[in-house]
């Protein structure tokens, strides 16, 4: 009896021993496949750093070029819409230039930013220099002028930046593929000299070119969508700035005559 009970703690000591060692055999096989995949994801042969470890200075500089698109469009729409935003709180604090009793007092009461503040002292610098041989020229013509200059000047400030966003959307898609096409152009020579066409051979060098084309789509379509919305908003914001100048050469002009 004794001896069949030591029998059996026996089994059940060595059984105790194998669970543990497969248990730890697992474990290991685990830390293992973790590593691996650790290291496949941080040594990622077909990623950005594969591409710009392995490409050349025509390659490189495609890249450096697309990057700097990117980065003046973004300057560009974040400058612009807190330009656009200023100048629409500048159109609402222009109301209360209507209620002076005089337009110099009007004027005074404007910001010394504004750019209705500088359609107002346009207006002013037209009568005051309404004399000598610009005389001649009728002064509801010359007070026109004044402040149509005046509204020009202040288009072609808030239109400025938006040249860069269309060329920007314009070019990038095909700097993008001229990367790609060095990129195929290269890693198709280097196969034809290592004399190797497998699949893992050409997926690699081909799929990192095409993340060039890839790259230009990204840096194109912001760069078109902000130029559209920004035109957008630009016209809404001269529209106001129109009416202003309309309204203030009609209330100079009242005010000479008077």
């Amino acid at each position: 009896m004794k001896f069949e009970v030591r029998k059996v703690c026996h089994a059940w000591a060595t059984a105790g021993l194998i669970v543990a060692g497969l248990s730890g055999s697992m474990q290991a096989i685990a830390q293992n496949v973790s590593a691996a995949a650790g290291a496949a994801a941080t040594t990622n042969p077909y990623g950005i750093e594969a591409l710009w470890g392995s490409s050349d200075v025509v390659a490189k500089t495609v890249l450096i070029l697309l990057l700097i698109m990117s980065a003046g469009s973004w300057y560009i729409l974040a400058v612009k819409v807190f330009e656009q935003a200023k100048m629409s709180k500048q159109a609402r604090a222009a109301h209360a230039f209507w209620s002076a009793k005089t337009v110099a007092e009007g004027t005074q009461a404007l910001d010394a930013d504004s750019a209705y503040r500088f359609l107002a002292d346009a207006a002013h610098n037209a009568v005051q220099k309404h004399d000598g041989l610009m005389g001649h020229i009728p002064v509801n013509d010359w007070l026109a002028m004044g402040i149509q200059r005046a509204v020009d000047r202040i288009n072609s400030n808030a239109q400025g930046g938006l040249a860069f966003l269309a060329t920007v959307g314009s070019i990038s898609p095909f700097v993008g593929l001229f990367g790609t096409v060095w990129g195929i152009y290269h890693a198709l020579t280097a196969i034809g000299i290592s004399g190797q066409a497998s699949i893992d051979k050409v997926a690699g060098p081909v799929g990192e070119a095409l993340i060039m084309t890839a790259i230009g789509l990204a840096v194109a379509v912001p760069a078109v969508l902000s130029y559209n919305w920004l035109v957008r908003r630009n016209k809404a914001v001269m529209d106001d700035v129109r009416a202003f100048g309309s309204d203030l050469h009609a209330v100079v002009l009242g005010t000479i005559k008077a």
